[in-house]
Formats: structure tokens, C-alpha cells, sequence
């Protein structure tokens, strides 16, 4: 019986996802929630997501286009959707569960220009989707299921070649072993009908390259009718019982939930035949539906002071807070404040806050609307979380506004500062290329005795990721400490956290503890953060011993 360790008598499967109609429908969300229910059902379950996008990762897209850059523990930066299945999975990703275009191809015209193909023509078939086939076996390798997410819609001109190593992959694996599974959108007419042209539409130009979808599942605003499903399984050639609903809910932690009570997983697991291996179900984890479920006895607000007006720009952040929720038992109200309009008509947003959260980023934009806000958060005792920059602005306005250096600031920001509290890491000087150069991935940091931030982690050390080019400059350290500021976390003679010990809860870090955020196993940092909004925890009373036990 398993235990959510591999079986390797049982064989690897594979799903495969693709979508249809129209981008941005919850495939990821389908798919993550797909593995939480095989995984609850005790499976070793992993996911990889293909981005057909000619770029090698998504370090150099702007979120405001393409959502956050989510990082992962060796460093890989990658699409956001590859955070959520770490989140619904409760597992550590690496870079071989991205595979883009830029990936697939840089190896393949590095291995031709090495002589590796012995003089061949060097094509999409078989060479691009060869690669693609390696790639996801690689991934899947020590693994029950593997779940595989194709970004896009199904008609892309980008999507063709990871649509044929699919196709091809297919026939090279046993009867049994894949499946596919469709996710559509089923819109409503103007008198409510559910339409499902799209959706036959969709399945008809998938079929045209050759596969054929084994699941549909069609996105709506509420669940299927009958009817629709009937429609829907005649006209795209599968079984009543293969159509499934996926209708909106008022939280993505509930969509495993939702697909659970239309019976997804069963019958994913009749297709794959695997449903003897599967636990009974009185004996499935149902830690996922007690945590989603929990009651919240009241909610807090908390301003995001950020410079994207897109909540996918900060999805880890909504979700790591969320999170602390869970555990802290209350609701979390994320009020979005704009920082570049922070001195017209945003400043409001800041006094209905319970606390504030200042994240990453880069560029100018937004910084004098973000020191503002931390300005705010430490003289009016408010609740305070940095995050990289938000980290970073925390320094500089601790040197502007209290040691009175009214020129500091970060040389990423003013190359001419003359009071340069951030600097270029001095592993930067000589680089010049902008994908996959900065400081990234898990790095360990150490924790002062005493501190709010051993409070919060309670340990001396913690592993959290990384993603930054600029840091505090150690030369100015011993200044910068000179009042209230503390740098209680460092790697050696870089400084990872800074808090202050004359404020109730002042906290920022250089790393990004977001990024490792779980429903079952919230962010110190952000739990931390929640219980001095609440009330529970003041830095100034750390000598007592109610704080400190």
C-alpha cells in the first residue's frame, strides 16, 4: 500500500494537459489540483510545465506582462505556474520541471554545433522533439505520476512542436500509461445557455494534430449542466463520464475540492489503472480539506505597496499571506496600493491598514512611493514586511530619515549617490548577460540570539531563496546600526535581515520567504508578520518571558 513514496512494480504515468478556446483559463490550477487528489490518495506525484516562449526562462520578462518570476531551490527561475504546483504539491521543484522553446532549442543547436549529430540535417523531427521527450522522462524519473502542464492554448504555432513529442510520446509509451486531459472554456449566451462550440472547436484542432483527449474538462462560472456534458462528450467523442466541470470558486485552494466531488480523481485513476495501488479511501490525507476549510475568526488588512497593477505580479506574496492566515486563523484582506501614486490619493490606504508588505523588484518606479510607506510603517508603529527592495528601501530610509543622510540610496537606483547604503554584489562587477546572473536559489543565513527574527524563525538559521543583484553595502554597516536598526540574519559579511528593536513588528528580509510559502506550512517571516498585526507578538517586550518562551 502506498505512502506517497514511489512504487517503482507500478510503473510511471503520465498526464498530459493542454487548453483550449483561450489562455489564462486555470489549466495550471486543474492540473495542480489533479496531483494534490493522486497525492492524497498516496502517490508520489510530480509536474512539469512547458512555456513555449522562445526565451531559455522567464528571468528577463516583466511581470507586469507575464506575472511573477517565481524561483526555485537551485535557482531556476521560472513561470509562476511552477509555484503552484510546488504549493498544491508540497514538493521542491528544480529546472528540469521548466522546459521552454529557448531551453529545447539552445541544447539542440549547442549539440549541433559541437558535431554531436555526425553531420545529419538538423530538424524539428526528429531532434527538437526527441529532446522534448528526454526532458520529461528525465523529470518524471523516481516518480509514480507525472503531470504535464503545456502552456498556451492548443493551435499556437508555438505549441506544434511540444504537441508532437507528445503525440509521439504517446505511441512509444504502454496502453495505459498517458493520458490526456483538455481544459476549455464553456461560455454562456446572452439568455444563459451554455454554449459548447468553443469547446468542439477546440477538441476538433487538437484531434487534427493527432490527439485525441482522453478528459475534458470545461472552465465556466458554474458547473455543467447535464445536458452540456452530454453535448459535449458526443460531439468530442469521449464518454459522459470523461466531462468535468471546473466552475469558479471563491479560492484556488478549493478547486481540488471542487473536481474531487465531480469525481476526477476516480477516474483518472480507473484510465491509468491504478486505483489497487491507491489507498482506501477512509484512509486518504485530508489535511488539504481540513486546511482550506478551517474557520477564520476574523480578518485583518494588510496594504501591498507595489508598482504592478497585477495581482499575478505578486502571486506568492497573496498566497504566502494567505497562508499565515490559515495558520493564524484569521482572513487576510489584501488592499493593493499604488506606489507610484503613494503621495496623491494612495496614502489613505496606508491608515485603514492593519499592516503594510512592501515586495521586490527592480528599476526605479515606485522606490520614493515605497520609502514613503516604510517611512509610515515606522513612525506610526504599524506592522511592517520588506522583501528584497522592500528590504533594500527599509535601509535606505532608515539613512535618509533617521541618521539624516538625505542622499542615500541604492546605485542600482542613483549611480551617484554619495551615500551608497545598497551596492552591486561584487560577484556582478564583470557580468554582463541579464538571464540567470543574479544571486539566486536557497541560500543559508544566520540568525542572531535575542532577535525578533529567531523569534519568528525560532532557530538561528533558515534556508530561504534568493533573487537579487544589489546588497547592503558592508562598509556602512557599523553606522547604519548606530540607532534602533539591527541586522539580525547574515551570510558571512552579507547582510540577509534587518529589523528594528524600537517597533512593535519591523521586519525585512534580502530573500524571498514567499517562495517557500505552503498551505500546510506557512512562512515564518509572514506568520511572524500576522501575529504582529494581531497583537501577539511585540519586538520591544523580546526580554520577556512570554515573548521569548
Amino acid at each position: 500500500m502506498p505512502t506517497d513514496e514511489y512504487d517503482p512494480e507500478m510503473g510511471r504515468k503520465f498526464i498530459f494537459v493542454t487548453g483550449g478556446v483561450m489562455s489564462g483559463l486555470g489549466k495550471g490550477i486543474t492540473a495542480a489540483s489533479t496531483g494534490r487528489l493522486l497525492k492524497n490518495a498516496g502517490f508520489d506525484v510530480t509536474a512539469v510545465k512547458i512555456d513555449p516562449y522562445l526565451n531559455v526562462d522567464a528571468g528577463t520578462m516583466n511581470p507586469y506582462e507575464h506575472g511573477e518570476v517565481y524561483v526555485l531551490k537551485d535557482g531556476a527561475e521560472v513561470d509562476l505556474d511552477l509555484g503552484n504546483y510546488e504549493r498544491f504539491l508540497g514538493i521542491d521543484m528544480t529546472a528540469d520541471h521548466n522546459i521552454t522553446t529557448g531551453k529545447t532549442y539552445q541544447h539542440v543547436i549547442q549539440k549541433e554545433r559541437a558535431g554531436d549529430y555526425l553531420g545529419k540535417t538538423v530538424q524539428i523531427i526528429p531532434h527538437v522533439t526527441e529532446d522534448i521527450k528526454r526532458r520529461i522522462r528525465e523529470a518524471a524519473d523516481g516518480t509514480d505520476v507525472c503531470i504535464v502542464e503545456v502552456g498556451g492554448t492548443v493551435g499556437d504555432i508555438e505549441s506544434m512542436p511540444f504537441l508532437e513529442a507528445l503525440r509521439q510520446f504517446a505511441s512509444e509509451e504502454e496502453d495505459g500509461d498517458v493520458l490526456f486531459t483538455h481544459v476549455t472554456l464553456v461560455p454562456y449566451s446572452k439568455n444563459g445557455e451554455q454554449k459548447t462550440k468553443p469547446t468542439q472547436h477546440s477538441v476538433k484542432e487538437l484531434r487534427s494534430i493527432g490527439l485525441q483527449p482522453d478528459i475534458l474538462v470545461g472552465r465556466a462560472d458554474d458547473k455543467l449542466e447535464p445536458e452540456t456534458k452530454t453535448k459535449i462528450a458526443q460531439f468530442c467523442d469521449v464518454p459522459d463520464a470523461a466531462v468535468f466541470s471546473n466552475p469558479d470558486v471563491p479560492d484556488i485552494y478549493h478547486v481540488p475540492l471542487m473536481v474531487e466531488e465531480e469525481g476526477l480523481d476516480e477516474y483518472v485513476m480507473e484510465r491509468l489503472d491504478i486505483v489497487d495501488e491507491a489507498l482506501p479511501k477512509a484512509e486518504r490525507d485530508s489535511r488539504w480539506r481540513e486546511l482550506v476549510t478551517a474557520e477564520r475568526t476574523g480578518s485583518v488588512d494588510i496594504a501591498l505597496v507595489g508598482k504592478y497593477a497585477l495581482e499575478d505580479a505578486y502571486m506568492s506574496i497573496h498566497e504566502a499571506l494567505k497562508h499565515a492566515g490559515i495558520e493564524c486563523g484569521v482572513e487576510v484582506n489584501i488592499l493593493w496600493v499604488d506606489a507610484d501614486e503613494m503621495d496623491d490619493k494612495h496614502e489613505a490606504r496606508l491608515k485603514d491598514a492593519d499592516g503594510i508588505v512592501v515586495p521586490g523588484g527592480f528599476g526605479s518606479r515606485g522606490t520614493d512611493g515605497k520609502i514613503d510607506a516604510i517611512r509610515y510603517a515606522r513612525e506610526n508603529d504599524v506592522p511592517f514586511l520588506g522583501l528584497c527592495l522592500g528590504f533594500q528601501m527599509a535601509v535606505v530610509e532608515q539613512a535618509r530619515n533617521v541618521l539624516g543622510h538625505e542622499d542615500a540610496h541604492s546605485t542600482e537606483l542613483d549611480p551617484d549617490t554619495s551615500y551608497p547604503v545598497i551596492d552591486l554584489l561584487p560577484e556582478q562587477y564583470e557580468i554582463d548577460d541579464m538571464g540567470g546572473t543574479m544571486r539566486l536559489g536557497a541560500h543559508e543565513t544566520d540568525i542572531s540570539s535575542g532577535s525578533l527574527a529567531e523569534v519568528v524563525y525560532g532557530d538561528t538559521s533558515c534556508t530561504e531563496r534568493h533573487r537579487h543583484r544589489y546588497e547592503v553595502n558592508p562598509e556602512l554597516i557599523d553606522e547604519l546600526e548606530s540607532g534602533s536598526l539591527r541586522f539580525s540574519g547574515r551570510a558571512e559579511n552579507r547582510m540577509e535581515i534587518v529589523e528594528l528593536t524600537d517597533h512593535p513588528f519591523f521586519l525585512g528580509t534580502q530573500f524571498h520567504p514567499e517562495f517557500r510559502s505552503r498551505p500546510d506550512r506557512a512562512s515564518p517571516p509572514f506568520i511572524g508578520f500576522l501575529r504582529g498585526v494581531l497583537g501577539e507578538l511585540d519586538a520591544r517586550e523580546l526580554d520577556s518571558e512570554e515573548v521569548t518562551a
